[in-house]
């Protein structure tokens, strides 16, 4: 299936899986922004935004077979360069050592 074609009536998530998924979504953005505690972390299940808010739009996202919202955003980011194949530089000179200055004394000249 193409970015540009509509989708199949057999590609379309049944709305009542699509209306929960939705309601839980929404109901964790509003948690998050309105709750503080939801912001923190939770010992059992790690970051809570990512629990109420990231796996619920991750979840709704699937349920659309991960399609891109953009058709052309493929299209655009798909160039190449044109021109040759760049080439490795050759290994730069050994440089010369440089002496140890922490065990000459004050006396002594390098």
């Amino acid at each position: 299936m193409t970015l540009s074609s509509s989708p199949r009536s057999s590609d379309r998530p049944d709305p009542r899986v699509l209306r929960c998924v939705r309601q839980a979504a929404l109901a964790g953005v509003a948690l998050v922004l309105v709750w503080p505690a939801a912001r923190g972390h939770s010992e059992w299940i790690g970051w809570l935004p990512l629990w109420l808010v990231g796996m619920p739009l991750v979840a709704w996202w699937s349920l659309h077979r991960f399609r891109l919202p953009l058709p052309g955003l493929l299209t655009r980011t798909a160039r190449r360069r044109r021109g040759p194949q760049a080439r490795r530089r050759g290994r730069p000179l050994p440089r010369p050592a440089r002496p140890d200055l922490r065990h000459v004394s004050r006396s002594q000249t390098v």
